[in-house]
């Protein structure tokens, strides 16, 4: 995670910033900033829920992370593993692919050129049952 600094360009992330990104690479699965903070304090680490939310945020503004909303609108987070990509979403664990979708980013471009705008960007999330949780 870069950190702009007012004068001197980017520095380096504080040490609670630090911890935040290295719990975050720690998880498999998307996880919750309440989740993530409370794994952080018992691994021992003293960073508090506002500066774990702010990061995250930071993080994912940056591009540096995957966010999506849940079905309930909880924002979760999960390190990137690959460039852009889309999201199937499993309802009942939470199990998540990493897709590819060259229709959706032709189908994106189109309609953005159609309408004029330009420094476009967009997700897609798909969520359903994965095969696990449907045989349960």
């Amino acid at each position: 995670m870069s950190v702009k600094g007012s004068t001197t360009g980017e520095r380096r992330p504080t040490r609670q910033q630090s911890a935040v990104a290295a719990a975050l690479a720690d998880a498999e699965e998307f996880r919750s900033a309440q989740e993530l903070h409370a794994a952080m304090r018992e691994a021992g680490d003293r960073v508090g829920l506002a500066t774990v939310y702010r990061t995250l945020q930071a993080m994912a503004a940056e591009g540096a992370i995957d966010m999506l909303r849940t079905d309930e609108g909880e924002a979760v987070y999960r390190a990137c593993t690959t460039g852009h990509h889309h999201h199937l979403v499993c309802r009942g664990c939470g199990r998540t692919v990493e897709v590819e979708g060259p229709a959706v980013e032709r189908w994106a471009e189109r309609v953005s050129d159609e309408h004029g705008f330009t420094d476009v960007s967009h997700t897609l999330e798909i969520f359903g049952t994965c095969p696990q949780c449907a045989r349960a």
